[in-house]
């Protein structure tokens, strides 16, 4: 009726396009996608409108020599390397994009294949970057979508209220779903592979201008993996794909911080191949009732858990530094954790970490580390980008927290594959901290714990080690 071919080699843009403005012209419907391949750049969604793809339907985002993708709006405050990525910065240079909506959804099963997109802001002109972007929208549903080759984002969310996603799979080499400066969103049963950058980001970036939290977010049942693109989806998941840090493909809160993140709960997770968790505010903003539970890991290459404040503030000239409080993490664990960083939680000088507890958590790492090794001070790294790798490798192979204020740790089993020659915590220039059946593997006559610049300290109930209460000590090691 529209004119769409869904050959895989007549651009289908148009006719998609007056399918869904004529959909929007009787009030709202769907508009489907029979089986075929549809050859598209930027596709505008409408409020009221939805997106099916059926059984053997792929919209394909076509290569810019063929036509030119939306340009990439202005944004009064700055592309760009200023406050946020380029990226993160524009939405119409997407293959599907909508704006200022309401009432959207895009479901399966069918596909969409970003083989056109580009990766990065140095494409060619007329290029696209995203799958799906969305900004300033409410009630919207993704549900039971493929996407393979999803350009720099395959999903990007901002300014967006009551976003369901739900039963994706994305296989991809940037980010997979960016959540940033939205609130109630509920991401459930979706697979992500990413190797070069992360699965599933939560941000608050100062994109729309003002500090707009991120907050009322569950993650649950989903499954994070850092494997080469493609070999999700074809089921070979290959790791040949080598990078510095090591693959990504990990859930993330941060980098960008600006506007805080409040109430957000991951659960039911399961990282493979990839960094760990990570919860950062390093561009100000508030980070605050986090909720973390039931997470399975296996190959994970760094700090299986990362609790990072810092000062990079990357934001309007008066931004200050943020904060991290009230973090909860249980029922964790990780096998085959990378010998360089075990558990990382840091502050900078002045800047607290505060209120975390960790119960209930078994990892068991590669090992290997050198007696030399327990000496090392890895650098405070106040406004760098934040990443595990970055510290270097930690004097502790379990747990090295600083910076921080009120550190509770209960039920915990640290452990090794081969022998490691590291005291397996290091506490240093923390305030308050109460570790209760802390569980630890070590070489004979090596030291398991390491405080430097501790007060209110308390340790009970560890095997191995007595129970012992220290109001302030400037260096101690048993």
């Amino acid at each position: 009726m529209f004119g769409a071919k869904g050959d895989g080699k007549t651009l289908d843009t148009a006719a998609i396009d007056r399918a869904i403005a004529a959909a929007a012209a009787a009030g709202g419907g769907t508009v489907r996608f029979p089986a075929g391949t549809y050859l598209s750049v930027s596709i505008h969604l409408m409020s009221q409108v939805g997106l099916r793809l059926d059984r053997g339907a792929t919209i394909e985002a076509a290569a810019p020599a063929v036509a030119a993708y939306d340009e990439p709006e202005p944004n009064e405050w700055g592309d760009a390397r200023k406050y946020q990525d380029f990226g993160h910065s524009h939405w119409h240079n997407a293959l599907i994009w909508g704006e200022g909506l309401h009432d959207v959804a895009i479901g399966g099963p069918g596909r969409i294949d970003g083989a056109g997109l580009v990766s990065n802001h140095r494409g060619p002109r007329g290029a696209g970057d995203k799958s799906i972007s969305l900004k300033n929208c409410r009630n919207v549903v993704l549900r039971d979508l493929t996407i393979l080759r999803g350009g720099w984002f395959a999903i990007l969310a901002t300014g967006v209220d009551n976003l369901i996603i739900e039963n994706l799979t994305i296989d991809t080499n940037r980010d997979g779903i960016d959540i940033d400066a939205c609130r109630n969103v509920r991401i459930a049963h979706c697979a992500v592979n990413s190797p070069f950058d992360d699965a599933i980001s939560l941000k608050s970036s100062f994109a729309l201008g003002r500090a707009r939290a991120t907050e009322t977010v569950t993650i649950t049942g989903c499954r994070v993996s850092g494997y080469d693109e493609g070999s999700l989806l074809d089921g070979a998941f290959k790791h040949t794909v080598t990078d510095k840090g090591g693959p990504t493909g990990r859930i993330k809160l941060g980098t960008e911080s600006f506007g805080g993140f409040r109430n957000i709960e991951v659960s039911n997770c399961v990282f493979e191949h990839s960094r760990g968790l990570a919860v950062m505010s390093v561009d100000g903003g508030p980070i605050e009732d986090v909720r973390v539970t039931d997470i399975t890991m296996r190959d994970i290459v760094n700090a299986p858990i990362f609790v990072r404040l810092g000062t990079r503030v990357r934001g309007p000239g008066d931004t200050v530094a943020g904060s991290i409080r009230h973090v909860r993490i249980s029922r964790v664990t990780a096998d085959d954790v990378g010998t360089d960083q075990g558990v990382l939680i840091s502050g900078v000088p002045g800047h607290a970490v505060e209120d975390l507890r960790l119960s209930e958590v078994r990892f068991a790492f590669r090992g290997g580390g050198a007696p030399e090794d327990a000496a090392l001070e890895p650098p405070e790294l106040e406004s760098d980008p934040p990443e595990p790798a970055r510290f270097g490798r930690l004097p502790a192979y379990g747990l090295f927290a600083r910076h921080v204020k009120d550190l509770e740790i209960h039920h915990v089993e640290l452990r090794w594959l081969k022998d490691e020659k590291r005291p397996a915590v290091c506490l240093d220039d923390v305030d308050g901290a109460d570790l209760h059946d802390v569980r630890t593997q070590r070489l004979p006559d090596l030291v398991t714990l390491v405080l430097r610049k501790v007060r209110n300290f308390r340790i009970h109930d560890s095997p191995g080690i007595p129970d012992r209460r220290v109001a302030n000590v400037e260096s101690a090691a048993f």
